[in-house]
């Protein structure tokens, strides 16, 4: 993270129209929630006369900067699939409608390729009707897409159809192609909201705790690691593999490990391992218990395999398989050894993307997405809803992507896996 982050909201024009919502708390503008969260670190600015950094607070404000019976806005959902994207854009849907008398809801069809006109695609206009039962479905009913598009067009599309305020739910490429519309919006000099939501089944996004469809990915690993368990269990020498989904960040290994600590081995990207060190800490489990389970996130190791020279089409490395080749090893190292073993590999990680969002996300996802629409209309703009110490608030979209989240090696959270698995703090 940033050594002196800005954590300054861009604001389109001054909120003069009395807002529409009765009986509920507004949040005032002067309403900030601190950084840190260690005292010493607090100490430190205040003895250098330092600001102390601090996210502006999230929530519907007293007064509103676009007048409902007018406005105009877009929704787009772009990168994979993650639980809850029909959650949210649901709750975006009937907050505009329902609390702020806001009738016109497009949604663009498959991400950014939806507002560049040479694809065809036509907006679909989003009513509480059709999106009444849409939180029960995985995915996301107006589809998804990867790569950049030309922000020009976009904001062309934008600017053509009396767009307000834009919605663009997705992980950093998203939030950076977002940055970039506003930033050409504001060059026209255009009075359009740019509102993102992040959406990273990673849980990586920088400067915010936890996004959408993380704890429901969780929950369904868990399904595919207590299969492995008894899988390994049922053989002598039985071996349980699940590959998951964490290119740069292994945050869902990491707290599958502590959801379900039948978990002997978990391997993920912020952690080097060689695999002579793994294969001989395997087998002294084996000795030891004539079983092992392990759970390795997909970028984990790919300093050992090499880069494949590929690139997706949001600009991402492809990853050489780190399970396939986890698999060949063992089995390779312990035919050498001439020691039977039973492995079975599991590779769930599409399955745990695709599902609907249990209840603890579903309820995250409406209150993200109703925090993202009281932000438009108050006339923020080139920002993302973020979570911070068990509140709502409000991030620059520059801030959010200026790096990934990783798991601390040295931090607390690591620690407690090293202490749940037993595996060695360094297989080297």
């Amino acid at each position: 993270m940033s050594d002196d982050p800005n954590f300054d909201i861009s604001i389109i024009g001054e909120g003069r129209i009395p807002s529409p919502l009765k009986g509920v708390y507004f949040a005032k503008d002067k309403d900030r929630l601190i950084f840190h969260s260690c005292l010493s670190e607090v100490n430190d600015c205040l003895e250098i006369s330092k600001p102390i950094p601090s996210f502006e607070k999230a929530g519907p404000r007293e007064k509103i900067y676009f007048d409902p019976s007018k406005l105009k806005c877009g929704i787009v959902t772009c990168g994979g699939l993650c639980p809850g994207l029909n959650s949210v854009i649901r709750a975006i849907v009937l907050c505009l409608h329902h609390n702020y008398g806001v009738r016109t809801v497009y949604g663009f069809p498959y991400g950014y390729e939806g507002l560049t006109y040479r694809y065809g695609h036509q907006p679909v206009e989003l009513t509480p009707a059709l999106v009444d039962r849409i939180h029960e479905q995985g995915g996301t009913i107006l589809g998804s897409s990867r790569g950049n598009q030309d922000i020009s067009e976009m904001v062309d599309t934008l600017e053509q159809m009396n767009i307000g305020i834009l919605f663009a739910i997705g992980g950093d490429g998203t939030l950076r192609g977002a940055g970039a519309i506003a930033g050409e919006i504001e060059k026209r000099g255009l009075k359009t909201s740019v509102i993102g939501i992040p959406k990273t089944i990673d849980n990586d996004i920088s400067y915010i705790q936890r996004s959408f469809g993380f704890a429901t990915a969780v929950s369904e690993a868990g399904r595919a690691i207590n299969s492995a368990h008894t899988e390994a269990q049922g053989a002598r020498n039985g071996i349980g593999l699940v590959k998951l989904m964490g290119r740069e960040s292994g945050f869902i290994a990491t707290f599958a490990a502590l959801a379900y600590s039948d978990l002997n081995f978990c391997l993920i990207p912020e952690v080097p391992f060689t695999i002579e060190g793994f294969l001989k800490a395997l087998d002294q489990r084996l000795e030891r218990s004539r079983h092992a389970v392990i759970v390795v996130a997909e970028g984990a190791g790919q300093d050992i395999l090499g880069d494949t020279g590929q690139r997706d089409a949001s600009g991402n490395i492809r990853y050489q398989d780190i399970g396939i080749f986890l698999k060949d090893k063992i089995q390779a190292y312990f035919k050498q050894k001439a020691k039977e073993i039973t492995l079975k590999y599991i590779d769930p990680s599409y399955t745990i993307r695709s599902v609907p969002a249990d209840a603890n996300d579903s309820a995250f996802c409406l209150l993200l997405g109703q925090n993202a629409v009281h932000a438009g209309m108050a006339g923020r703009t080139n920002m993302v809803v973020g979570f911070w110490v068990n509140e709502f608030t409000h991030v620059p979209i520059q801030l959010a992507t200026s790096a990934r989240k990783k798991v601390d090696p040295d931090g607390s959270v690591w620690n407690s896996v090293l202490t749940a698995t037993g595996q060695p703090k360094e297989m080297r």
